[in-house]
């Protein structure tokens, strides 16, 4: 069995506590849905947010789906001027005996213009 890191990313449209629960839970959701993951196979998640996000912590919606016992973390993502706004990132470190070219990443929104080489 391997850890893996499974990336993913939603843009929010405001900042606010209900929008920013909302679309991270469904980020959590999809993460787990595309790899075919429970929450026992998590070791862990980081999460950032854009500085503009401060409504909520996003570790509190995986909570609310389920991740009660999995260590979660979150960080204010760096303050690049060019970057796009209102975005909660993840970082899902999982064990799993799939290669790394089977994961799926996950990018939502108007964040899959983040990663048009992997956003799926």
């Amino acid at each position: 069995m391997a850890i893996r890191a499974i990336r993913g990313a939603v843009q929010v449209d405001a900042d606010e506590r209900d929008l920013i629960l909302e679309a991270t839970a469904e980020l959590v959701t999809e993460v787990m849905r595309r790899n075919d993951l429970t929450t026992d196979d998590v070791v862990s998640v980081l999460f950032t947010a854009t500085p503009d996000l401060t409504s909520e912590f996003p570790a509190l919606a995986a909570r609310k789906v389920g991740f009660a016992d999995v260590p979660l973390m979150c960080a204010t993502e760096i303050a690049v001027p060019h970057a796009l706004p209102r975005v909660v990132r993840l970082m899902a470190h999982v064990e799993t005996d799939r290669p790394r070219a089977d994961l799926h990443h996950v990018y939502l929104r108007g964040a899959q213009a983040l990663r048009l080489d992997i956003a799926q």
